[in-house]
């Protein structure tokens, strides 16, 4: 039975040999809790890209710590470019306004690091691709403009002049990611980009055979008759048997 004083209830749990079942968590830095509580300001858009933070001074008092921790809180933020500081009259610290292109760099640069640590597998990028490009290829069926279906047919006649690995593939991005572009979705495209170079820079086998490459463009015009034809089924299924074929062109 519990005393009500902490200590001799964890001295009868130890005594009981049950220690070990405690789970005891440490509690954060105060520097490291102001800056998770004006991360989740800034998430929730409380604190919107442009705004100004309050002065130091203000924000030391408003959370009960010293300027010191203020300060380290806010370099942890700027280090995650949630945050920038200018100087000047008109200067401060604001939320930053975060680029589309910029979060798709960071996206390549840590799937790149994770792939080559094995953290990532090629087999869960090729996967993540199909999650993203098949129903990238429906909604491009229902959205495209005229301007994507120009794009993807230039596309297509460029591949099949276009000789060598690398110009091949460079082709084959473009034809897919105007498709993600033509699905009016900005973080399908987003993600999906950053996947795509990847797996072009670092696993795509160099002895992909001619008959790969032909097997590509039909695919490809596949792919693209659907989404002329308006057809958000019968592209995302065309897309799904090209992604499927496309897997023994990636090595390990």
């Amino acid at each position: 039975m519990m005393t009500g004083d902490p200590v001799n209830e964890l001295d009868e749990v130890r005594g009981r040999g049950e220690a070990s079942k405690l789970a005891v968590s440490r509690v954060r830095t105060a520097y490291q809790q102001v800056a998770d509580q004006l991360r989740e300001l800034i998430l929730a858009g409380t604190l919107a890209a442009g705004d100004r933070l309050p002065p130091e001074p203000d924000l030391a008092a408003r959370f009960g710590v010293s300027r010191s921790t203020i300060r380290e809180a806010l370099r942890v933020l700027a280090s995650r470019d949630l945050i920038y500081t200018t100087r000047g009259t008109t200067g401060g610290t604001f939320v930053s306004r975060v680029d589309a292109a910029q979060v798709s760099e960071y996206l390549e640069t840590s799937i790149g690091l994770m792939s080559g640590s094995d953290s990532v597998t090629v087999a869960e990028m090729l996967e993540a691709r199909e999650v993203l490009e098949v129903p990238s290829a429906r909604l491009a069926a229902v959205r495209r403009e005229e301007h994507h279906l120009k794009a993807l047919r230039e596309a297509v006649e460029r591949e099949t002049r276009t000789r060598g690995r690398d110009r091949r593939f460079h082709e084959h991005r473009t034809f897919h990611a105007t498709i993600v572009e033509a699905s009016g979705n900005r973080l399908l495209r987003m993600v999906a980009e950053p996947v795509f170079r990847v797996l072009q820079a670092k696993f795509l086998s160099p002895d992909v055979p001619d008959t790969f490459w032909a097997r590509v463009d039909r695919d490809h015009e596949a792919i693209l008759n659907a989404i002329e034809d308006r057809d958000g089924e019968a592209a995302a299924a065309a897309m799904q048997r090209h992604l499927t074929a496309l897997r023994d062109a990636y090595a390990e």
